[in-house]
């Protein structure tokens, strides 16, 4: 198998372009089919329309499904309409359960009971079955291509089967032992297969300390559970314990993808407008609610140094650091948001973990709070020479950073407790509560001196 890098991409491009172009079938199979389907992907989005129609001619459906299988959903959406019938028949019935309805679940409904029906009996079932439940479930991303097999069958017996089945399943890695209810009860790896005896029984080879998920399992628990146990694939069972698919780590890999998106989004509040696939306009109205949440807590901000009016008319040196508490607070409750969220993505925050992340955060808050006010109250008076002014500003900015790192850390914690995604205590969020808090605690403490002040 061939893989291109960024020395060899652009020459075999042309050599497979350049055997499509002359209708030499045989030349660009040998060529194209070496690739890694990563690669054929890649290429295949180069081709124009026309030499893509001159692909599905050479290349069969059966060939074609695993490069479809890898393509972006709005790619598989429109080249599907373009593949005839017959092609998306054999494409469909070919491609892996999970990829299949995962492609099918993004189709309005008249257009997913069409490919649906393109599907034989038994594959359409197992389809309709995926599709049913809860969107990031197991469930939901589980594929039911995998090889089963039972306690009291022989290693020979079964290493006969494997040769017969491997095409259909998804990986092989793992065996999985099940009893007469379909139960999973054991497993097996395929080195520990092939390193036995063809007539050892499968039961005294086989591990029964399997670690599986429910079908209703969230993904992201479904993620963490391959992580800890450095798991190449893992079985989904019901309620009952009947074993019916495995969730691959691609798919896991998918799902942290997938996550990462999403939490980036909350954090930035530009949740679902991180798709570079999206418009513009779609982009808009997904940041509008939150662009119009954060402008009402900027006119709260407005507000306090409207309330502070006199003191600001009074000594006007003071506006001058106004931004210097503002970026500040924000940055070290931003700093702190990305910390816990982190925590609780990777599970470390549970256990008593909580607790000991906010001494932690609270500490570093007190830290920083000390440097910089220290910094201030050297520079300021040479700046401004005034150490009353330093004082303030030094103090406002120790309390302030003490006080912003806390609720960028508690914010998130406190979000989470009430179900609901702790990303969605977004930056902007948090960096606008920490300017009011800023705000408030700077001209407090300068109304509290303003005495010593020289009227400037």
């Amino acid at each position: 198998m061939v893989k291109l890098d960024k020395h060899t991409a652009e020459e075999y491009t042309r050599l497979v372009t350049q055997a499509l172009d002359a209708n030499n079938k045989d030349k660009f199979r040998e060529l194209f089919l070496e690739l890694h389907p990563t690669d054929q992907v890649e290429l295949y989005s180069k081709f124009s329309e026309t030499q893509q129609v001159q692909v599905h001619n050479y290349i069969t459906a059966e060939e074609f499904a695993e490069v479809f299988q890898g393509m972006e959903i709005d790619q598989q959406k429109e080249l599907v309409k373009r593949l005839d019938h017959a092609y998306a028949t054999e494409l469909f019935n070919n491609m892996y359960s999970d990829d299949l309805a995962s492609f099918i679940g993004e189709l309005e409904d008249k257009e997913a009971k069409e490919v649906i029906g393109l599907l034989d009996k038994e594959e359409a079932e197992d389809i309709k079955e995926i599709l049913n439940y809860e969107d990031e479930t197991a469930g939901a991303i589980m594929t039911t291509e995998f090889i089963s097999i039972v306690s009291s069958d022989t290693v020979g017996n079964v290493m006969e089967s494997l040769r017969e089945k491997q095409r259909d399943a998804e990986t092989i890695y793992y065996l999985y032992v099940v009893n007469d209810l379909h139960q999973l009860v054991g497993v097996l790896s395929l080195r520990d297969l092939m390193f036995s005896k063809l007539d050892e029984k499968i039961e005294n080879i086989m591990s029964t300390r399997v670690v599986s998920v429910n079908v209703n399992t969230d993904q992201e628990e479904v993620a963490k559970m391959i992580k800890k146990y450095d798991l190449l694939a893992i079985p989904v069972v019901k309620d009952d314990g009947e074993f019916i698919g495995i969730v691959t780590v691609d798919d896991v890999m998918d799902v942290l993808e997938e996550e990462a998106t999403e939490d980036i989004g909350e954090i930035t509040a530009t949740r679902g407008s991180v798709d570079a696939n999206i418009t513009s306009v779609k982009a808009a109205r997904m940041r509008a609610p939150w662009i119009l949440l954060l402008m009402f807590l900027g006119l709260i901000t407005a507000n306090v140094i409207g309330q502070f009016e006199e003191t600001l008319e009074t000594v006007i040196l003071l506006a001058v650091f106004i931004p210097l508490i503002m970026d500040s607070a924000g940055n070290t409750g931003t700093q702190a948001l990305a910390v816990v969220v982190r925590g609780m993505a990777l599970g470390t925050l549970e256990k008593g973990g909580v607790k000991q992340l906010l001494k932690r955060e609270f500490g570093t808050g007190i830290m920083l709070g000390l440097m910089c006010a220290i910094a201030l109250m050297i520079i300021v008076p040479f700046l401004y020479d005034s150490y009353v002014l330093a004082f303030i500003v030094g103090f406002s900015l120790f309390i302030t950073l003490s006080v912003a790192t806390m609720v960028g850390a508690i914010v998130p914690i406190i979000i989470n407790k009430l179900k609901i995604d702790p990303a969605v205590a977004s930056g902007p969020f948090i960096t606008t509560i920490n300017d009011i808090i800023g705000l408030l605690i700077y001209f407090s403490v300068a109304t509290a001196l303003i005495n010593y002040l020289p009227q400037v």
